[in-house]
């Protein structure tokens, strides 16, 4: 298989300068957007769901089509696995019925992460595969660690893993894991070979792109969120 996906372009030249100042924000201001109505019905849905499985739970954040939860399922058959994106249409193409332990929801992120760590979730595993990177560095914000829901997603715990086909967005991430919960990140190239979970990584893996990925063992820490007045 060949494929021809652009390299990612940035004017940055290392990790931005901005960013302890973004991440002490988010630790500092509540995040004080409301729950779209959508997403508290889809995470009760989910929640529901969750109660019923009898295994540890994994999140598969940002699932796009869902083959990446459906072959996380399959893998820890043990575990209830849980994959949510935005997009009705990414979800609704058909890829199969998921395994009885999957679930695919289709909620705001932000919103539901909130959601989760309200409800005491607390994920065995966390995954983050191959998010938007927003390359330009006036976007900083628009990354999940410039973004006032990361101490959320830090919080909930347990292994998060991180990929990317670039390797300045992962060493962005792991600062800022670092100087919001004290734990140092591991970054490492990503070698995948025949067991991709995204289509984006069999994608950049066939275009001759570099991956990365970086794994961090993180405790439950509800307090690293800042709260406000409750947003649902």
């Amino acid at each position: 298989m060949q494929a021809n996906s652009r390299s990612i372009t940035t004017n940055q030249h290392g990790p931005h300068d901005e960013l302890p100042r973004r991440v002490a924000r988010s630790l500092s201001h509540p995040l004080r957007k409301p729950i779209a109505e959508h997403t508290r019905r889809a995470f009760d849905h989910a929640d529901a769901w969750l109660q019923r499985q009898r295994g540890p739970l994994i999140l598969d954040a940002g699932c796009g089509v869902g083959l990446s939860t459906r072959r996380l399922a399959l893998d820890h058959p043990e575990h209830a696995v849980i994959g949510i994106d935005r997009s009705a249409d990414r979800l609704a193409r058909d890829h199969g019925e998921p395994p009885p332990n999957a679930l695919l929801v289709r909620a705001d992120l932000v919103d539901f992460w909130r959601l989760a760590l309200m409800a005491g979730w607390q994920p065995r595993r966390h995954y983050l595969l191959y998010p938007n990177p927003y390359p330009k560095a006036a976007h900083l914000k628009m990354r999940w660690h410039g973004h006032p829901v990361f101490p959320a997603i830090v919080a909930l715990g347990g292994r998060l893993e991180v990929r990317s086909n670039w390797r300045l967005y992962l060493e962005e991430f792991a600062q800022a894991v670092t100087q919001a919960t004290g734990q140092r990140a591991e970054l490492s190239e990503h070698h995948p070979g025949q067991a991709c979970l995204t289509p984006f990584e069999a994608k950049y893996l066939a275009s001759g792109q570099s991956l990365w990925r970086l794994v961090v063992d993180l405790p439950f820490q509800p307090s690293l969120m800042p709260r406000g007045d409750d947003p649902r």
